[in-house]
């Protein structure tokens, strides 16, 4: 591989997939919008743990800004593109849904875009396993109807992997879309719940648990999220052709996901036995006290549950992090970087 692009390079999945790239001697361009949707300081921390890399390129820019993207295109010829970039966060989807439109539809437009117009080995692209709403059958299988979001984020999701698979019929793209099931780890999202329940617990704060500790969520720790992501670049779609002689679209869809469904009240049970662990909350901290049980709140799924065999089968692959071993190295992360 040479010129490798990854949006959202600032971003928790994309500093970590960036860095294992440069580790492994590639090169790599990065961009980001850096907007203030969460603490910036902690995409600056990202950027800074990149800088140091020789073959790393940072250029500050958004998805959405099609002029910018194709001048970035042509000047760079890339090889393999991983677009990570969008706007996150299911709730936020609900107050500010334009943000949405204009980075998951509009953005997502450009960038395939630019890969029809300046030829890519690879498209791959970050969906997510909100993609499957409120579906009651699981494990959640990419085999399995995904006609019905909860969320204008899953319906962003949804549309890209339609419009990934139009482009790769039309223009021969290779493409594989990713639905990542809840990624978490040092240096993540503050808005995911793990990081928001620690940030409440260290103030003293009472965390809410929704659907009065009922919901079930399929953790995937990022070192895992990476490896997939590693492993699904190396091997673009191939393009055939079908019974009717025309090409069949080099297009493909897989789930990376821990395939170990956790209740809520037990990781945070596991959570806070990791934090007192690390010294980020006393020993004696009164959890009970700081717990409150809450109804379902809009956009929210009861469970989870990522069904990995094609993963497994086309990629060698499962994630094996633990719950415990990941939220052990968050808290240790939290404690050298907040306290």
């Amino acid at each position: 591989m040479s010129n490798i692009l990854v949006t959202g390079a600032a971003g928790f999945i994309g500093a970590f997939l960036s860095k294992r790239l440069l580790d492994q001697g590639k090169t790599v361009i990065g961009i980001d919008n850096c907007n203030d949707y969460y603490d910036v300081s902690l995409k600056e921390a990202r950027l800074k743990m990149l800088s140091g890399y020789d073959k790393f390129t940072f250029i500050k820019m958004d998805i959405a800004d099609k002029p910018a993207v194709d001048k970035l295109f042509a000047d760079y010829g890339f090889e393999i593109v991983v677009n990570l970039a969008a706007q996150a966060g299911v709730r936020y989807s609900i107050e500010n849904p334009a943000a949405y439109i204009n980075s998951n539809m509009i953005g997502f437009f450009n960038i395939l875009e630019a890969c029809r117009f300046n030829p890519v080995k690879h498209l791959v692209y970050a969906s997510s396993s909100s993609v499957y709403g409120a579906n009651k059958k699981v494990p959640f299988s990419t085999e399995d109807m995904v006609d019905n979001p909860v969320s204008l984020y899953a319906a962003t999701k949804k549309s890209n992997e339609l419009m990934a698979h139009c482009y790769s019929k039309l223009y021969s793209i290779p493409t594989t879309g990713l639905r990542f099931f809840t990624v978490y780890g040092p240096m993540g999202r503050p808005d995911m719940a793990y990081f928001g329940f620690t940030n409440k617990l260290l103030k003293g704060e009472t965390i809410k648990i929704f659907n009065f500790g009922n919901c079930e969520r399929d953790f995937t720790f990022v070192d895992d999220i990476v490896e997939g992501v590693i492993r699904v670049m190396d091997k673009p779609p191939i393009v055939k052709t079908g019974e009717d002689g025309l090409p069949i679209p080099p297009y493909a869809v897989y789930n990376i996901g821990g395939g170990r469904p956790e209740n809520l009240l037990e990781f945070v049970d596991i959570l806070q036995q990791e934090l007192v662990r690390a010294g980020v909350l006393p020993k004696d901290y009164d959890f009970d006290a700081h717990k409150e049980l809450v109804p379902m709140q809009p956009g929210d799924v009861p469970v989870t549950y990522a069904d990995t065999r094609a993963l497994e089968r086309d990629m060698g692959y499962r994630p094996t992090t633990t719950l415990k071993e990941g939220l052990r190295k968050f808290a240790e992360w939290y404690k050298e970087y907040y306290l």
